[in-house]
C-alpha cells in the first residue's frame, strides 16, 4: 500500500512544540516533540512495556515518561529510566524516525534509517528567491485514500467541471494531453493556445486579452505533486519556445501524506514569480486556492465512498491514462522495497 523508503511531510514546522504530539502516518502511531535545542524528535508512539501510546505519557526535559509505569525513553528511543530496576532492558527501546525542517514543513523518513537522505526531499528551487512571492498553504485532510488525491493531480481535465468558475476554461475539456515519464515520477502538461485566461487568473496577468496556457501537472515518487499555471500572451507559447517576459508563473506545491487506507493529510503552498512583497495579492490567492480544494475534496471524499460501496466495476477512460501510468509504476516501487526487506531463505540460496 505505501512506499516507506521516501520522505513525507508530517506537519508544518511551527505546528510542533515543547509538548507530545501524536500523529499517524503509513498507519504507524508517533509523536511528535521539540526539543530544547530545537530539533524535532519522532517517536513510535507505543511504550513497549504495555503499549500505552507515549503521548499519553509527559515531557520530562528532552525525554519522554511513559503515563502508565514510567519508562522514559529519549529521542532516539532509548529507554534512559525503568523505575524498578538498576538498567532498563535492553528490549526497552522504541523506534526513532529521521526528521528534517524544509519550506516550513517537517519531513519524515518512514523507511530504512540509513537511507535517509535529506538530499532526496522535494526541492523548490524558488525557495528564498525574493523574486518569487509565497501563497502560504494549509493543511487538511481529506477522507480519501492518497491514490485518489494522486489521480486527481495528474488530471487538467477535472478543472473543467470541478472548478467551473476558476480554474477553466472551455479549452480544459478536450485539448490532448501529453505524458512524460521520468525516474522521479510522470508528467501530464498540454498547451492551449489562443484561449480566454481563466477566471482565477485573469486579473493578474500585464496584459489584455487572449493568451496562450500551459498546464503542466507532475506527480514524483511517492504521492507529491509540482501543478504549474502558465499563461503568456496568445501567439507566444508552446513547447520549445522562449519564455515571453510577461509570462504568469503559479507552482503550486501539493504534498499528500497517507494517514491509514482511507485517511489522506494534504499539505500546499504556492510560489508566483510576481508581486513577491504584495501580502495582499498571497491573501487572495490562498482564500481562492483554499475554496478550490474544498472543491476537490468534496469530489474525492464521495468517490472513495462510490468505490467502497460499488455494485458494479468502474470504468477507464483515455484522459486516465497518465494517473494508471504513475499508479502501476508506483505499485512497482513499493513491490521491489517490500521484496528487499524479505527474510532470504538459506535454502533457496543453496537449493538444498
Amino acid at each position: 500500500m505505501f512506499l516507506r523508503n521516501a520522505w513525507y511531510v508530517a506537519a508544518w514546522d511551527h505546528e510542533i512544540g515543547p509538548a507530545l504530539h501524536p500523529l499517524k502516518i503509513l498507519g504507524e502511531r508517533l509523536v511528535f516533540y521539540r526539543q530544547s535545542n530545537g530539533q524535532v524528535a519522532a517517536l513510535q508512539d507505543a511504550c513497549p512495556h504495555r503499549k500505552l501510546p507515549l503521548s499519553m505519557g509527559r515531557l520530562k526535559g528532552d525525554a519522554v515518561e511513559c503515563g502508565y509505569h514510567g519508562l522514559t525513553f529519549n529521542a532516539l528511543g532509548q529507554c534512559v529510566r525503568a523505575p524498578g530496576t538498576d538498567r532498563p532492558p535492553s528490549t526497552a527501546c522504541v523506534r526513532a524516525y529521521p526528521v528534517e525542517s524544509r519550506y516550513g514543513l517537517l519531513w519524515i523518513w518512514m523507511g530504512d534509517p540509513k537511507q535517509a537522505d535529506p538530499k532526496l526531499i522535494f526541492e523548490v528551487s524558488q525557495w528564498g528567491d525574493p523574486a518569487w512571492g509565497v501563497n502560504q498553504g494549509d493543511g487538511m485532510q481529506v477522507q480519501c485514500n492518497y491514490l485518489y488525491l494522486t489521480d486527481n493531480l495528474l488530471d487538467p481535465t477535472h478543472v473543467a467541471w470541478v472548478h467551473p468558475g476558476s480554474f477553466a476554461n472551455v479549452a480544459c475539456e478536450d485539448t490532448p494531453l501529453q505524458i512524460t515519464q521520468a525516474d522521479r515520477g510522470l508528467t501530464v502538461s498540454r498547451w492551449m493556445n489562443d484561449v480566454e485566461p481563466a477566471p482565477f487568473y485573469a486579473p493578474f496577468l500585464k496584459w489584455s486579452g487572449r493568451c496562450d496556457r500551459k498546464q503542466h501537472y507532475e506527480m514524483r515518487y511517492p504521492c507529491h505533486a509540482l501543478i504549474r499555471a502558465l499563461f503568456v500572451p496568445a501567439g507566444s507559447g508552446g513547447e520549445g519556445k522562449a519564455l515571453h517576459p510577461d509570462a504568469f508563473i503559479m507552482d503550486s506545491f501539493n504534498f499528500m501524506t497517507p494517514v491509514d487506507e482511507r485517511t489522506t493529510r494534504y499539505h500546499w503552498f504556492q510560489m508566483r514569480n510576481f508581486a513577491p512583497q504584495d501580502a495582499e495579492v498571497s491573501r487572495q490567492f490562498a482564500v481562492s486556492v483554499r475554496a478550490a480544494f474544498e472543491e476537490d475534496r468534496r469530489v474525492l471524499e464521495a468517490v472513495q465512498i462510490g468505490m467502497d460501496e460499488q455494485g458494479t466495476p468502474h470504468i477507464n477512460l483515455k484522459i486516465d491514462a497518465g494517473p494508471l501510468q504513475f499508479r502501476r509504476r508506483l505499485a512497482e516501487r513499493i513491490q521491489a522495497e517490500q521484496a528487499r526487506s524479505q527474510p532470504v531463505d538459506p535454502v533457496m540460496i543453496t537449493g538444498a
